[in-house]
């Protein structure tokens, strides 16, 4: 991108230095500073203009169970503290599901499971040692086939 705009200026210069040709000498010089004092700035404007798009389009919104608790009270005609009573409820009766070792399936989601991770070698990135990583247990989610379809 910063080619371009340095490319459309460039027709620009000779018709100025037409305009300058029919008048003396001495209006040349301060056209030519001008024009050399304007290509840095054109492609000065144009790096950070590509930045901050880039960034942009690669930071999703996030939803809060606040905010998904309020569409929801909306649509079936509760309060929001209602909303927020039942989701932080659902919250908490997955997490005990979880512990017990249970899988939880919500239908055109996915599936929550713990998974435990046994003990194994890892490396020290610092310094390159090798350290003993202990057994863990993660919570994993498995997408479901019409989810991973619609999206």
């Amino acid at each position: 991108m910063a080619r371009t705009p340095a490319a459309k200026k460039a027709p620009a210069k000779p018709a100025a230095k037409k305009a300058t040709t029919t008048a003396k000498t001495a209006t040349k010089k301060p056209a030519a500073k001008t024009a050399a004092a304007k290509k840095p700035v054109a492609r000065k404007a144009a790096a950070p203009k590509a930045a901050p798009k880039a960034t942009a389009a690669k930071t999703p919104t996030t939803v809060t169970m606040r905010q998904l608790s309020a569409e929801m009270a909306e649509a079936h005609g509760l309060t929001k503290k209602q909303s927020e009573e039942i989701f932080s409820d659902l919250a908490d009766r997955i997490t005990k599901r979880l512990k017990k070792g249970e899988r939880f399936r919500l239908n055109g989601l996915g599936t929550l499971e713990v998974r435990k991770r046994p003990a194994r070698m890892g490396r020290n990135p610092a310094t390159g040692e090798s350290i003993k990583i202990k057994a863990s247990k993660k919570v994993a989610f498995r997408v479901s086939k019409e989810l991973k379809e619609s999206v």
